[in-house]
C-alpha cells in the first residue's frame, strides 16, 4: 500500500492522516525530545535529516505492507503533534502491533484516549486482524495506563530486549484479541470514521 493510500480516520477532534515530507520538521522537534524518546527503542534524533530518513522508512515498511504510520492531527489544526502506527503486520496470522508517540505540548488533553480506540476499531473491523499487540517499557506508566485501558493483558516480560545509547531495557509484552474488543464493547470513545 502506498502511504498516501492510507485512509484517514477521525475522531471529535483529531485525525490521522498519511505522514509525508511536510512532516519533516514537526518529527525531528518530536523525536530529538529526549523525554519522548525515552522509553523508545531508539536514541533521540540529532538533526532534522533524522527525520527526512524516518520518513523514507516509513514510506519504504508501508509499501512493503509491513506496516501502517499515520500523523496524528487536531482537525482544526494541520499539524503534526504525533504518530500511531500498525507494525510488523502479519496477513497470514492476522496480527499487528500498535505503536503511538505524542509531542510534548499535546500531553495532557486525553489525544491518545480518543484517538487509539478508533485504530484499535479500524484494525480489528477494516483490517481484520485477530489480534493486536504492544511492546511497552515497563517504566512507561503512561503508556501503560493506556494499553490497558483499552484492554490489552499483560502476557510476559521481555528482558534486556532492546539496547539504546548504552542502556538496556526490558520490554512488557501486551496483546489484545478481537473478540476480545468487542466483547469489552469495542470504542468507547464516539466513533471513528475511515475515509
Amino acid at each position: 500500500m502506498s502511504p498516501a493510500d492510507l485512509p484517514r480516520l477521525t475522531s471529535a477532534r483529531l485525525e490521522l492522516r498519511p505522514i509525508d515530507s511536510g512532516d519533516a520538521d514537526a518529527l525531528y522537534a518530536m523525536f530529538s525530545d529526549p523525554e519522548i524518546t525515552r522509553f523508545w527503542s531508539s536514541a533521540a534524533m540529532t538533526s532534522r535529516d533524522d527525520a527526512v530518513a524516518l520518513i523514507a522508512e516509513i514510506h519504504d515498511y508501508c509499501g512493503r505492507g509491513e506496516l501502517m504510520e499515520w500523523a496524528l492531527t487536531r482537525r482544526d489544526q494541520p499539524g503534526l503533534i504525533g504518530t500511531c502506527s500498525l507494525g510488523n503486520l502479519d496477513r497470514v496470522n492476522r496480527r499487528g502491533e500498535i505503536g503511538f508517540a505524542l509531542a510534548r505540548p499535546a500531553w495532557g488533553h486525553g489525544y491518545m484516549v480518543e484517538i487509539l480506540p478508533v485504530l484499535v476499531d479500524y484494525a480489528f473491523d477494516s483490517l481484520q486482524l485477530h489480534r493486536l499487540e504492544a511492546d511497552v517499557d515497563p517504566r512507561n506508566a503512561g503508556s501503560i495506563r493506556l494499553i490497558e485501558g483499552l484492554g490489552f493483558q499483560l502476557e510476559g516480560r521481555l528482558r534486556e530486549r532492546w539496547q539504546v545509547t548504552g542502556e538496556v531495557q526490558d520490554a512488557l509484552f501486551y496483546g489484545l484479541l478481537a473478540r476480545e474488543w468487542r466483547a469489552h464493547g469495542g470504542t468507547q470513545a464516539e466513533p471513528g470514521r475511515y475515509a
